[in-house]
């Protein structure tokens, strides 16, 4: 097939590369021409694993190309995937749609043929509607142009594998429209033999199905943290508390992991557009534990300030605490929402002296928190450091040993905020080692 990808950040670019990789031919399309210039030279705009491997491959080939222009995207093809962004309103929990809508204005008055227009943003329930009204009212095709809720699933730095090996597909229709369930499930086709289970469905189930997923996965983790509140309080192990948890196949380990809390352009997003979207409809009341998912999950910020504040005798000011992490989960330079750089700025203000070292994500960091200092090399990070926060688990920083560390500190004190430091061998490389919800 010939296909189009509108929008190629994170989600866009993925997509884009992994149907070149389905044996598509792919013209991504982003007005950004810096992004689309890298893209088109084989390289991600973004780090993602096995990212760069997949477009470097397709361009080559000529599978894949990207551009800027809305006219060349419309005349390429018959499906059109838009992946824009949907961030969090400034000042508010609803879902900004300015990027979707924009895109669509755009795609519409050009697209003159029969078309499938499937998007993978993430919106609040009933914006489908609004899109097929904008598509039949501008573009010349008019009513030969259906649309499609093709939710994505993807976990940051599993995001390849989460688009050719996905655990599930979702295609959402307007009833009646059997031509753009046949289209997508030709594009899909091999993920689909493979034995994918496919659900189509209408509209807004499919609109519903990735604030759900994130809104489930949220309250998870908040549950996790909130009982890391109470072993915190008693002694208890959240970690082995997880464990026995997890046995149980009701409830499961997976996804399920005590600590820092969540970040990322997704699941605090979601869950804020989900209670907004309840709210205009009037169902505000069924989801009034996201509230308490949300709090629980700031809380854990604050509770990691105390912590360090607790270590250093309860004085910040002038105290040098060295950050292990700047993104806001391993494997990527995604730094939206980072429980690290909260915490960061938050001792900042305090008037600590903070010092962030981070394996991919310091470029992104010093553009939005340029008050703090950054140091490529983990080990040199620590140099007179009063205190080191282990705030992103990165597998770098379990790896190194603390008895090489211990002599470059001012204090060997460490405060394990992710519960992958082997707390053993940290004490007995003399360290003092507290950690988020155990003894």
């Amino acid at each position: 097939m010939k296909l189009t990808v509108i929008g190629c950040g994170y989600l866009g670019a993925t997509h884009a590369a992994c149907m070149a990789e389905l044996g598509h031919e792919v013209l991504g399309m982003d007005s950004d021409m810096d992004k689309v210039a890298v893209l088109n030279s084989g390289k991600a705009p973004i780090h993602e694993r096995d990212l760069d491997d997949l477009i470097a491959k397709h361009t080559a080939s000529g599978k894949l190309s990207f551009t800027a222009s809305y006219a060349e995207a419309a005349a390429f093809g018959d499906l059109h995937f838009i992946g824009v962004g949907t961030p969090q309103q400034p000042g508010e929990n609803a879902y900004d749609l300015t990027h979707l809508f924009s895109a669509v204005r755009q795609l519409a008055p050009r697209i003159k043929n029969p078309a499938v227009v499937a998007v993978k943003s993430t919106v609040p329930v009933g914006t489908a509607p609004r899109v097929r009204d904008l598509l039949h009212e501008f573009a010349p095709a008019g009513d030969a142009i259906e649309v499609a809720w093709n939710p994505e699933f993807l976990r940051e730095s599993f995001a390849v594998e989460d688009t050719l090996r996905p655990d599930r597909l979702v295609f959402g229709f307007e009833s009646g429209h059997s031509w753009a369930e046949a289209v997508l499930r030709q594009c899909f086709e091999k993920i689909i033999e493979s034995g994918t289970p496919t659900i189509v469905t209408d509209w807004a189930t499919a609109e519903l199905a990735k604030a759900s997923a994130n809104a489930f996965l949220a309250t998870k983790i908040s549950f996790i943290n909130a009982i890391a509140e109470v072993c915190e309080a008693s002694g208890a192990d959240v970690g082995q508390l997880a464990d026995i948890l997890g046995h149980d196949a009701r409830i499961g380990r997976r996804g399920m992991r005590p600590g820092l809390g969540f970040g990322g352009g997704c699941l605090p997003k979601d869950i804020r557009g989900f209670m907004a979207r309840a709210g205009e409809l009037g169902a505000d009341q069924a989801l009034t534990i996201l509230r308490e998912v949300d709090a629980i999950n700031n809380r854990r910020r604050e509770r990691m300030v105390d912590l360090a504040r607790q270590q250093l005798d309860g004085n910040l000011a002038g105290k040098r605490i060295t950050i292990w992490g700047a993104a806001f989960k391993p494997n990527t330079d995604d730094i939206r929402d980072s429980p690290a750089l909260a915490v960061a700025q938050k001792l900042h203000e305090l008037g600590a002296t903070v010092t962030v070292t981070d394996p991919q994500a310091l470029d992104n960091a010093r553009k939005t928190h340029p008050e703090l200092d950054y140091v490529n090399d983990p080990i040199a990070a620590v140099q007179d450091a009063d205190l080191l926060l282990h705030l992103t688990e990165w597998p770098q920083f379990s790896h190194v040993d603390p008895a090489r560390l211990a002599a470059r500190t001012a204090t060997p004190r460490v405060i394990d905020g992710r519960g992958t430091l082997n707390q053993i061998t940290w004490r007995e490389a003399g360290w003092t080692v507290r950690a988020l919800g155990r003894p």
